[in-house]
């Protein structure tokens, strides 16, 4: 689920800059400054915050965000409606096709859901979608850090969430958890501390929003 590429893991301040455009176009604030202590109110910044990292990515926002066009559609008319917003959709050959690797987590993710409603189906795509990029995964999903996605993985897929007792790296976490699901005995240490890749899988999770503007 860690692909390499070139992409730096630091955006640049253009990029950012960019990116606290397309969020205040979507909810009308700045992300460093989003209200999200309700959990409506944390869901409307979560989903905000996946379309700009994902439309910043460039190419198909659909493909990137791993919804189809009508849920996409869905999404933006429900949380922001604002006409303005509905420009996210006018990205050409937009494409929702899903790599096998995708539907797996995917659907890991739909089977472990805590919420009813279309959040949490979209969130189930846009989260197993976005884990193939190639960074910490809350920097990929738009995040200002480890504790919002651990948040939203808590709130919508509970079951799931609860599961990572040792604070793993989340994509590391879901990647354990296919290969024992699947019987696939990919850890050969018997324990995590007596693993080489320890580091790794636990590791801090630091760096650089891609929306938060950094501080000179």
């Amino acid at each position: 689920m860690e692909v390499s590429n070139s992409r730096s893991a630091e955006p640049s301040a253009v990029v950012q800059q960019v990116g606290i455009a397309l969020y205040r176009l979507l909810t009308g604030s700045n992300p460093a400054e989003a209200e999200i202590s309700a959990d409506d109110d944390f869901d409307r910044h979560a989903l905000a915050s996946i379309l700009v990292a994902a439309a910043l990515d460039g190419g198909s926002i659909v493909e990137r965000v791993g919804i189809p066009e009508h849920a996409l559609r869905k999404l933006l008319a429900g949380f922001f409606p604002a006409a303005a917003a509905r420009a996210f959709t006018w990205i050409p050959n937009s494409s929702s096709d899903v790599h096998d690797e995708t539907a797996v987590l995917r659907e890991l993710l739909l089977a472990q859901r805590s919420t009813a409603g279309d959040v949490g189906h979209w969130l189930a795509a846009m989260v197993a979608r976005r884990a193939m990029e190639p960074h910490h995964l809350w920097q990929d999903l738009g995040l200002r850090g480890r504790t919002e996605l651990s948040r939203l993985l808590t709130r919508h897929f509970a079951p799931l969430a609860r599961r990572n007792t040792g604070n793993m790296r989340w994509k590391r976490f879901f990647y354990r958890v296919l290969c024992e699901r699947d019987s696939l005995g990919m850890c050969r240490a018997p324990v995590c501390t007596q693993c080489a890749d320890f580091g790794r899988c636990f590791g801090e999770e630091s760096g650089e929003s891609r929306l938060v503007e950094r501080k000179l």
